[in-house]
């Protein structure tokens, strides 16, 4: 087999490996550590895509000096967030504050929101608490899915 040859099966090998990455449900993934807990109780079905109730999951997030880890507790009513509360466990103390100022943001952002909408970014300065948050949405919306 020539080096020509050997380069042609190669890239022909390449191609179909990437053909086989395309097509994913990106609604049943999770990007980052999943901590694979979550709770829910729910409590009516609603006319949306996601059983009526109230939901908790954990999502993390890493930090320049650490990896970090909130709760977030949801209540949905025909897909709408009608309440939220997030809890954290800061390692360090600068976490502390940042998840402090979120928290304390949080709800302004998304009670009343559908919550397939949902991709939080910043919230009252805090940036890299949003991927913690984002992180457990995902997994209670799959918690909630009918």
């Amino acid at each position: 087999m020539t080096a020509r040859t050997a380069a042609a099966f190669a890239a022909i090998a390449g191609v179909a490996v990437l053909a086989g990455c395309g097509a994913t449900d990106s609604s049943t993934e999770s990007v980052g550590t999943d901590t694979g807990s979550s709770t829910s109780d729910s409590t009516s079905s609603g006319s949306g895509s996601y059983v009526d109730g109230t939901y908790t999951a954990e999502g993390s997030y890493a930090t320049p000096e650490s990896v970090e880890t909130i709760e977030v507790t949801v209540t949905l009513v025909d897909d709408v967030v009608t309440d939220v509360a997030v809890t954290g466990d800061p390692q360090k103390r600068e976490s502390e504050q940042y998840q402090a100022e979120f928290i304390g943001g949080i709800a302004d952002v998304v009670v009343g929101q559908d919550i397939d909408e949902l991709s939080v970014s910043r919230v009252a300065g805090s940036s890299l608490t949003s991927a913690g948050f984002n992180q457990a949405i995902e997994a209670i919306k799959s918690d909630a899915a009918q």
